[in-house]
Formats: C-alpha cells, sequence, structure tokens
C-alpha cells in the first residue's frame, strides 16, 4: 500500500506522463503567469542573475527556461522514477516530489516544508551523526564557510585532515583568514575536474567565480584520483556545474574506498538524476538520500548525500 508520499508523487508521474511536452511548458508558464509580479520579477531576476537553467524574459514572454524543464520532465521521467525508488528514506522522497512539483506548477508550500531548519548545510546528523578523523575534501571551499559548518558540528576531532580546494584567488584569501588557526588544513589553489587541465574563469568584484562579466582568469584544473593519494572518508563539491567532471575526476576514490560524498545536484538541469546515477555507476554500494537547504519559491542548494 502506498503511504500519502508516494501517491503525491505518483500522481505527479501520472500527470506528466499523459501529457507532451508543449502542454506540460503551457501549464508552467500558466501556473507563472497566475503568481504576484513581485514574485515573477523575483524569480526572473534570480534565473538570469545564475543563468544555469536557461533564458526568461517577462516583458518578451521568452520562458525557454520552462521549456527546457518540460523537455527534461517528459524525457526523463524514469530517471525521476529511478531517483524516487533509490532514495533511502521519505524525507528525501517527498523533497523530490516537492522540487518536481515546484517545476511543474510553482508549489510553494511543499517546497518551503522540505527546508532544512535543524541541522547545518551538508551536515544532517540523523544521516551522518558521528564523523570522526575524517580525511575530508572541500571542493569549492569558497570562504570557508562549509568547514566551519563542519567543525561547529563535530568538532576539531571530526577531522584530521581538511583539503580545501578553491580556485579564486579572491575566495582564497577570505579562505585562509577564516581557517587560521585551525590545525591540519591544506589549502590548493585549484579548480577540480576530470583530468589535468587549464580552466578559465571570470573573478568578479563580489568575489564569485561562477558569474560572467568578471576578470577573466586561468587556474590548473586537478582531478581527486591525481591530485590526492591518501585514503579519502568525506567529499564535499559545490562547484557551480562542474560536479560531473569532477565526480569522474574521483572514480577511483569513489569506486575503491567509499567516501562519504555531499554533492551539490542544482547546478545543470539534468543534475538531480544524472550525478546520483553516475555515482552509483561507480560504487553501487552507496545509499541515496537529498536534503534541501533552498528557500521556498525557486529549488536552489539542493545536496545529495551518498553513504
Amino acid at each position: 500500500m502506498k503511504n500519502y508520499i508516494d501517491e503525491k508523487f505518483y500522481s505527479l508521474v501520472k500527470i506528466i506522463d499523459e501529457k507532451n511536452i508543449y502542454d506540460i511548458y503551457t501549464n508552467m508558464v500558466y501556473k507563472f503567469s497566475k503568481l504576484d509580479i513581485l514574485t515573477q520579477k523575483s524569480i526572473e531576476d534570480f534565473l538570469n542573475k545564475f543563468k544555469y537553467w536557461g533564458k526568461i524574459s517577462i516583458s518578451e514572454c521568452n520562458y525557454s527556461v520552462f521549456y527546457e524543464k518540460a523537455n527534461i520532465f517528459k524525457n526523463n521521467l524514469n530517471d525521476y522514477i529511478w531517483l524516487y525508488e533509490n532514495l533511502k528514506d521519505y524525507k528525501s522522497k517527498y523533497i523530490l516530489f516537492s522540487i518536481l512539483n515546484n517545476f511543474y506548477c510553482f508549489d510553494f508550500e511543499n517546497l518551503a516544508n522540505s527546508m532544512e531548519k535543524i541541522y547545518k548545510h551538508y551536515y544532517d546528523l540523523d544521516l551522518l551523526p558521528n564523523l570522526s578523523h575524517e580525511v575530508f575534501v572541500d571542493v569549492g571551499a569558497f570562504t570557508g564557510d562549509s568547514v566551519l559548518d563542519f567543525i561547529s558540528t563535530y568538532g576539531k576531532a571530526g577531522y584530521s585532515k581538511i583539503y580545501c580546494y578553491e580556485m579564486s584567488e579572491n575566495n582564497l584569501e577570505f579562505l585562509k583568514v577564516n581557517l587560521n588557526g585551525f590545525n591540519d588544513i591544506i589549502f590548493k589553489h585549484n579548480a577540480v575536474t576530470d583530468r589535468a587541465r587549464e580552466i578559465s574563469y571570470d573573478e568578479n568584484e563580489d568575489s564569485s567565480a561562477t558569474k560572467e562579466g568578471g576578470k577573466t582568469k586561468s587556474v590548473k584544473g586537478v582531478s581527486l584520483d591525481e591530485d590526492i593519494s591518501e585514503k579519502l572518508s568525506l567529499i564535499k563539491m559545490d562547484i557551480e556545474g562542474g560536479e560531473k567532471q569532477a565526480l569522474i575526476g574521483a572514480k577511483k576514490h569513489i569506486n575503491q574506498t567509499k567516501p562519504k560524498l555531499l554533492i551539490s545536484v542544482y547546478h545543470n538541469n539534468t543534475d538531480l538524476f544524472e550525478l546520483p546515477k553516475l555515482i552509483k555507476d561507480f560504487n553501487s554500494g552507496y545509499d541515496l538520500h537529498l536534503r534541501y537547504y533552498g528557500g521556498p519559491i525557486f529549488p536552489t542548494e539542493i545536496v545529495l548525500i551518498c553513504k
């Protein structure tokens, strides 16, 4: 017998399955048009600021971002079903339903209910209660926020070593200042990707290396398999859409030693199902969980926790 979360998910699947791409798209546009104008404008500004998911222009009636979502909904419905059926807890399943229903009809209520209100970003104590002496790799360490949250959650005994990878020179300066005084932290001025190569990026005034319009720089790209030989026990990745290539570059670690993984799965439209499938291909022994650290309007800060 299905519970109410199963019923919600499979009812949405049935709706999508019975519609064509255009009908799914027109439903999204219609639901968007019924939002108040301030919410519409907020969503437009957000999507156009980060440019991960597609274009939108209310004044030009350009909603290509919704058409892209509709196309993926229809053509990858079985991938979403695969993910749902491979998630190991009903909180994760509810989060997936809430994200997809938000995409389809701007369901803010369920998305708001999915927001994590207890634990710090990445560190869900129901899933990762007792981390100790971890060899932790923070890919996309930014200015040290995730490392500081790790230490405040698990204490200094939570790690034996932390590798902090950050490709932005601006961010790296703040990172070193913010983590000054902590022992056994190794700072790496590199992009993490699938193989050794030069990576170009835009350095911006707001210290972000992900948005367009900044000063173009280059940095050495490395793979975790080539750059770290010791056994890793925890890997976190948040690198603005580069997670797939970084995972490919960590295939040996994932396959041979099965480190716990904390992976952002929202920067590309297909990350939500592609990255879990990739990880399971590398090592079928992982249990998959989703946690949601974003806001109630548009789904971002979706984290895949594999253990």
